[in-house]
This record gives C-alpha cells, structure tokens and sequence, in this order.
C-alpha cells in the first residue's frame, strides 16, 4: 500500500503492516488506520503515521528502553477487545512530544498492539506513577562541522 506523508512523501508499506485503533487514538477518534515508519535503522524512535491522513502522525517509542520499570496494567476487558491471551503477546508504545531540551513519554497513555492482530488501543492509565510528560532523553545541540584552515 503506498501512504502519503507530510514528512516523508509517499511511502510504500506492506498492507499487513498496517495497524488498527477501533477507537482512535485520544484527540483523534475519525482515523484508524496506522504503520509504523522508522526513520533511521537504529533509531528508538518511530512514526506512528496514519493512512487516512498525511499530516497526522505521533513519535513513539518502546517505553521499556527508558523506563526499564514501567508496566501496564490491562483489565480483562480491554484484553479481550483486542484479542489478547497474555500482555506478552502485545507491543508498547508512548507517545513522545519534545518540551524544552527534553523529549518526554506520554507513561499515563500507552498504545498497547496486539502483534498477532495488529488492533491497538490507547489506555488510559489510573496508576498515579505515570504520568503525560515523563522525561526519557535530552536533546543536545547539533555538532557543529568545524571549517578546514
């Protein structure tokens, strides 16, 4: 399937690649239809970037790789509303925004993805340890090229 991008243009992406939200995403409840889009082969980092629209897509990021400590508790409900046995059988994802020199994950609002399935929901998480801006990264100043005498 090819999707058209505000960032990248236009992106061919495998239709199996292509994940679900039946609910929307919070703020955003017309689109969903995601893939995930990786800029760089090492990168953290992905686009969350929808098919239904090119200008709307979310950083996200493997919160376990910043915070080794976060879990996610899923009531049997939401389990079942993504066809999910056991949680091992889903990928997190925050959201990342950037704030000031920080880029922080939205631990209060995971994306939770059946890998099986690729269905997802956003949860909204009660535990007051998480939190929308939790810090993961500072970003630096670019290196500067030095000009050669």
């Amino acid at each position: 399937m090819l999707v058209y991008t505000s960032r990248f243009g236009q992106v061919q992406v495998a239709d199996d690649r292509v994940i679900t939200f039946p609910k929307g995403i919070l703020g955003f409840p017309r689109f969903h239809q995601y893939v995930l889009l990786q800029p760089k082969a090492d990168s953290p980092f992905y686009w969350l970037q929808s098919t239904e629209t090119p200008d709307l897509a979310f950083v996200v990021t493997d919160p376990s790789l910043f915070v080794p400590t976060y879990r996610v508790a899923v009531r049997r409900e939401q389990m079942d509303e993504m066809s999910l046995d056991d949680l091992a059988d889903a990928q997190v994802l925050v959201i990342v925004n950037k704030h000031g020199d920080l880029l922080t994950g939205n631990l209060q609002g995971p994306l939770v993805v059946n890998a099986a399935t690729r269905t997802g929901e956003q949860l909204v998480l009660s535990d007051r340890r998480y939190h929308t801006r939790v810090p993961l990264v500072e970003v630096g100043e670019p290196l500067a090229v030095a000009a050669s005498a």
